[in-house]
């Protein structure tokens, strides 16, 4: 059988990776390391893990990211559906955002408003709703109970502020609104990305201490997120879904 071979020279393919984008600047300019951007890279067990710090506006401007710390898990592996493998991977990505939490200097009692970006109604752009409906939130209990909260536990809130087009309010004002009303100390986004390469599509996390625009994963820009515009640091967690290919 004669095979078929797609021809992606006339595609421009964006990532909102900071690995991927790294690994792009390095192949364009063909030298093998980016000035103003640190790299550290380890592989154990089948999950390598990436943290990438772009120090200065240099760096920033040489991969296209902006200034800030980038954690990357990948498992290729979890395409096989082990759930010891799973198991594993949330163990180690707990302990990588743990550290994240630490490096960033996010305080162990820090209230928490979780947001999940996207729309519900479109699978691969569902991934931040989805996340919401999974996460145990604990901030009334602290309102109306404290004596009643274990150790261990922080105030945690959440909210799917849904897109533009189902609420007719842009998701920034909607999170801007519920932040000035519950006062957290940070806000963590879920958002589906996009990627470059097929493999890393349901196989990877990235996590990011610089914000987050939504719908910016699957090619609908809104307006920024992060500490400029809600007042409190944002850090966004995110999985690539979806690989967006345009025509040159």
């Amino acid at each position: 059988m004669q095979e078929h071979q797609i021809d992606l020279s006339q595609y421009n393919i964006r990532t909102d990776l900071a690995v991927e984008a790294h690994d792009m600047a390095r192949e364009q300019q063909q030298i093998d390391g980016i000035p103003g951007v640190r790299i550290d890279e380890t592989e154990s067990d089948g999950i390598r893990t990436s943290w990438i710090k772009v120090e200065n506006q240099e760096g920033a401007e040489q991969i296209g990211k902006a200034p800030g710390t980038y954690l990357t898990v990948e498992v290729p592996a979890l395409r096989t559906k082990d759930s010891n493998l799973q198991e594993r991977v949330a163990a180690h990505f707990a302990n990588e955002f743990s550290q994240f939490l630490q490096d960033v200097g996010i305080d162990a009692n820090a209230k928490v408003l979780l947001v999940g970006l996207g729309n519900w109604n479109v699978t691969p752009d569902a991934l931040g709703p989805h996340v919401i409906k999974q996460s145990m939130v604990t901030r009334h209990l602290f309102e109306l109970a404290p004596d009643q909260v274990a150790d261990g536990y922080r105030s945690v809130s959440a909210v799917s502020p849904g897109v533009l087009g189902i609420t007719g309010i842009e998701t920034s004002e909607i999170i801007y609104g519920v932040v000035q009303e519950t006062k957290p100390d940070l806000v963590i986004a879920f958002d589906s990305l996009a990627s470059r390469a097929l493999s890393r599509v349901n196989t990877t996390i990235q996590v990011t201490d610089t914000g987050i625009s939504p719908g910016a994963g699957v090619g609908n820009k809104r307006k920024q997120l992060n500490q400029e515009t809600l007042g409190v640091p944002v850090i966004a967690v995110g999985v690539p879904i979806v690989i967006i290919m345009q025509v040159y």
